[in-house]
């Protein structure tokens, strides 16, 4: 089951980012995040009751009409990898995502993988942020027009952390 998360979940999220990414770097940052309020939403995904998988959305400043969201991040217990858990997450996020308005995700991530979704780094060559030209740095417009002109994104101050 998918679902948004609630303030009860945030031990289990963190232990479930924590192991994905085998260090608490991505953990600090979603509690930053939530700390300075800058999350737009996280989901997870539940099974037989527990936390298996996390994503979260926070917010970009840009200098444009249009709203821009950063995905990250997006984690999965190392024991359901590979299972589509990451996978669910994403589809249902990206939806969740044109709910609350979002014209456009952007994500430093994998380039294998988030690709699959739609993101690519093309998208996002008329962004301009502190990770621009890295492959990793990746674009998917949930609008049409969202990522046609040049902007400027700000991440939060908790991505500096």
């Amino acid at each position: 089951m998918i679902r948004h998360a609630r303030a009860s979940d945030h031990p289990a999220i963190r232990e479930v980012v924590a192991a994905a990414f085998a260090k608490t770097d991505e953990a600090d940052l979603v509690e930053r995040l939530r700390d300075s309020g800058d999350v737009v939403f996280e989901l997870v995904e539940e099974d037989a009751g527990e936390v298996v998988g996390h994503i979260l959305y926070s917010r970009l400043w840009a200098d444009s009409a249009y709203l821009y969201a950063a995905l990250a991040p997006l984690a999965v217990r190392p024991d359901r990898q590979k299972d589509g858990v990451g996978k669910r997450l994403m589809k249902a996020s990206l939806e969740t995502a044109r709910e609350f308005g979002a014209h456009a995700v952007i994500v430093l991530g994998h380039p294998a993988y988030y690709p699959k979704f739609g993101f690519t780094a093309e998208a996002a060559r008329t962004v301009t942020s502190p990770y621009s030209g890295s492959p990793a740095f990746m674009a998917i417009a949930l609008e049409d027009g969202a990522l046609d002109v040049p902007v400027t994104v700000a991440y939060p101050e908790a991505f500096n952390g």
